[in-house]
């Protein structure tokens, strides 16, 4: 331990981590940059939206708006696609390709693509997953240096156990995420919505946004190493 920390943790963690912070740095600058534009056809991203998922067949689909910036998501248990306050009502390039995005999720739902079927399926587990992981690791190797216990280490594999579910939800949304900007992209083409100067700007939005899906998958799947190094599953812990 160094200063309280584990070198082992800073040596894999610490570049996903730096990683993590770059590709939020990037988005919210791609997002503020092209949101003082506004798109060529004077639409809200709320209006955007609609229009996709009309044209798709999805006018069961609702739009509306939730608080926050980048807060924007599909809910496919209610079939209703959420717009942020910085989405919903404005006019800029960046909305209009957020919007599109979201809208590419609601047609991954209606043709069934099996990943989101499966980040649905297992958002739940995720989420338990999340929030006792951390309580159960911890608490093993609380036990684990102060009384040696060996029922220590069982409470820390069931940590671990749970981490391992939020990890696998993180590995799907990568594709899962990557799939939607695809959509997004091509149905504004196919849209005629925007020229290339648009185009260039909704592929920097999309593409930055990307990348904070990878980071968090990349320190997620590190981190999952990191305690089964120090539990010794992958070896010894020295």
């Amino acid at each position: 331990m160094f200063f309280g920390i584990d070198p082992l943790y800073l040596l894999l963690v610490g570049p996903t981590m730096l990683l993590s912070l770059w590709a939020s740095f990037r988005v919210k600058n791609a997002f503020g940059r092209w949101q003082g534009y506004q798109n060529s056809q004077g639409m809200t991203g709320s209006q955007v939206a609609r229009r996709i998922l009309d044209r798709a067949g999805l006018s069961n689909v609702r739009v509306e708006r939730v608080p926050g910036q980048l807060t924007d998501h599909y809910d496919p248990r209610s079939k209703t696609l959420r717009l942020s306050d910085a989405t919903f009502s404005d006019v800029s390039i960046a909305a209009a390709g957020v919007a599109a995005h979201e809208a590419g999720h609601a047609i991954q739902d209606k043709v069934q693509y099996p990943l989101l079927g499966f980040r649905s399926a297992i958002v739940g587990m995720a989420s338990f997953g999340s929030k006792a992981s951390w309580l159960l690791i911890m608490g093993g190797f609380f036990l684990m240096m102060f009384t040696g216990s060996v029922l220590g280490k069982y409470v820390a594999i069931a940590g671990v156990l749970c981490f391992t579910v939020v990890v696998v939800f993180q590995l799907v949304t990568v594709p899962v995420e990557i799939n939607a900007s695809s959509r997004a992209k091509r149905i504004l083409r196919e849209m005629q919505f925007a020229g290339q100067r648009e185009t260039e700007a909704v592929n920097e939005v999309l593409n930055a946004a990307a990348w904070t899906y990878v980071a968090a998958a990349l320190t997620g799947v590190v981190t999952l190493l990191y305690f089964l190094l120090r539990l010794g599953l992958l070896g010894r812990d020295d």
